[in-house]
């Protein structure tokens, strides 16, 4: 059993104030693991003071300063990864292909922000005016669950590398990961208060970060509705804010598509991080005249998926993170059906040959419309489905007929017909013939699915205000 006693605030690991203790699970088996005790407010109100303590001297650093300082990150988080990738297993259940990325991830993050800040231009002329980038202050970095080290590194290491502070608020549900990076992180020797990391509860941690007049900036990754709260808290200090959302992003299937090469990336999309991913491509967009062919052979594919054990190298699609996330997954399923789409591979219940883990089967739907409950609402979980269109026009409106703006993706042989369909998508990032992942690019959405940009230059431009100076 885990025992996590301590949160790490102005350079040391410390008992909390808070006394609640929250049980961890593993997903593949709904078995405890361990508990972790949360913060409080008091606990987040000390680690404010903290990095606002630490905060002039560290915006004062240079940015070679900061880099060596994001090396030693690097260095610490690298020299983790085994311990990291068997928390992420055992705590999160991400099956053998994912977990290894996640537990490589936090350390590429850091890599990553190292390069765009050797890059990034902190003073540049403007006519007759000197512009300065000036660092905003404290940052609370709100996180999620679906990939926590990755998320914590990436937002520490942009925030730092503008030259801001950071209080950090982590998933509960998450805390061996959180744990282990933290240990890697106290490692890097940063300056006592520069990062602080206190798990607890949305509702009290994050909401004292969120609304907190000694905070400048929030960065948050999450649901909408959460995402909504914060912007409401946020305004009344006029705090910047950067909100990485939900999504329901479509997958385009155009009609002169070579499905052999598709279909993987089709399945991959949908099926990424367990389906519990923002991005996921949950709504196939594919031509009517095409329709059975596609439905034939995305069957076939999704019925081939492997839900189950993540420590079978078998395994595609591991447990959902929680009995609540199951049950939520189930509902939307009952849904589906209840209103009329056809089911072509899954269903409700658990995959053969599971037992009590939070495991789901890989289901796939068609005879949807857009406006079915299934292809509006963020599911965040292995549930895909299939809508058909006119022509390319129709397909267009439909990818853009939601409440989301996150991820799209075009799949087409005539690839400048595929970036055409792609430049009229309103999406933040829109992947055509590819899941390739550009970390130098902007990341983020539109309409519901957030506001403001991370990674690459962005990304460690949101923790920063220009400021001119002239004459």
């Amino acid at each position: 059993m885990h025992h996590i006693e301590q949160i790490f605030i102005n350079g040391e690991f410390v008992t909390p104030h808070g006394t609640e203790r929250f049980d961890l699970y593993n997903p593949a088996t709904a078995q405890v693991i361990g508990q972790v005790r949360l913060a409080d407010e008091v606990d987040a109100e000390r680690a404010i003071a903290a990095a606002k303590a630490a905060f002039p001297a560290w915006s004062q650093t240079t940015k070679q300063e900061r880099i060596v300082a994001l090396k030693r990150m690097h260095a610490a988080v690298a020299a983790r990864h085994d311990e990291l990738l068997e928390a992420i297993i055992e705590e999160y259940g991400a099956p053998a292909a994912r977990s290894a990325w996640m537990a490589s991830y936090p350390a590429d993050v850091i890599a990553q922000a190292i390069e765009a800040l050797e890059a990034f231009e902190f003073s540049f002329s403007a006519g007759a005016a000197s512009v300065q980038m000036t660092p905003l202050g404290v940052a609370g970095l709100i996180t999620p669950w679906n990939s926590d080290a990755g998320f914590i590194c990436g937002k520490l290491a942009a925030a730092l590398a503008a030259g801001c502070t950071a209080v950090i608020k982590p998933s509960e549900m998450s805390a061996l990961q959180t744990q282990i990076i933290t240990g890697a992180l106290r490692d890097a020797a940063l300056p006592p208060g520069v990062f602080n990391i206190v798990t607890g509860r949305g509702d009290t941690v994050g909401e004292t970060i969120s609304r907190h007049p000694d905070v400048a900036k929030i960065s948050f990754t999450g649901s909408t509705n959460t995402g909504k709260a914060i912007l409401r808290n946020a305004a009344e200090s006029f705090k910047r804010v950067t909100l990485e959302l939900g999504g329901k992003s479509p997958t385009i299937l155009l009609d002169d598509v070579d499905l052999a090469q598709a279909i993987p990336l089709v399945i991959q999309a949908g099926f990424m991080n367990s389906g519990q991913a923002c991005v996921a491509g949950t709504r196939i967009l594919v031509p009517q005249s095409r329709k059975a062919e596609m439905e034939t052979v995305l069957a076939q594919a999704v019925a081939a998926v492997k839900s189950g054990d993540p420590r079978d190298s078998a395994t595609e699609i591991g447990p959902m993170v929680s009995e609540k996330q199951w049950l939520r997954v189930q509902g939307y399923i009952r849904k589906g059906l209840d209103e009329g789409a056809r089911l072509l591979a899954g269903g409700e219940g658990r995959p053969e040959g599971t037992r009590d883990g939070w495991f789901v089967r890989p289901t796939l739907f068609t005879d949807v419309n857009n406006q079915m409950t299934i292809a509006r609402e963020e599911i965040f979980g292995p549930v895909l489905c299939i809508i058909p269109y006119q022509d390319e026009a129709e397909a267009v409106a439909m990818a853009n007929d939601t409440e989301y703006g996150l991820s799209a993706m075009v799949l087409g042989r005539d690839t400048g017909r595929a970036r055409r369909v792609a430049q009229q998508i309103v999406s933040g990032r829109v992947l055509v013939n590819t899941l390739a992942h550009e970390p130098k690019a902007p990341f983020g959405g539109f309409k519901h699915s957030g506001m403001g940009r991370e990674m690459g230059e962005w990304g460690i431009g949101a923790f920063m205000e220009p400021k001119s100076i002239v004459g």
